[in-house]
């Protein structure tokens, strides 16, 4: 899948998530308005954030620099142990170009 790069497909995306995250968490507090409800949804949000901060900066700043993730499926194969096979392929050719010379 292509990336997207126009900046005002972007920021409309983003507004798209805005709008859809709280408008359920608005739905699920309307249909089960307590504190309990809303106290687990936020913690759970918070949650999920925190997780995907992990997955997409700490990864790539503090453990694993020279691995760009593109999405969550390629951060699925990092932690499943399976780089794309263009960047493998391409560092071990570097590598076997540097040892013949």
């Amino acid at each position: 899948m292509k990336d997207l790069t126009n900046p005002r497909w972007i920021k409309l995306k983003g507004l798209l998530f805005l709008v859809l995250g709280l408008g359920s968490s608005g739905l699920l507090l309307f249909d089960h308005p307590s504190w309990r409800v809303g106290f687990l949804l936020l913690i759970s949000i918070w949650c999920f954030c925190r997780c995907y901060y992990f997955a997409f900066y700490v990864i790539e700043h503090y453990v694993d620099r020279d691995f760009r993730f593109s999405g969550r499926w390629s951060f699925a194969r990092y932690l499943l142990g399976s780089r794309k096979p263009d960047s493998n392929a391409k560092s071990q050719e570097e590598a076997v170009s540097r040892e013949t010379k």
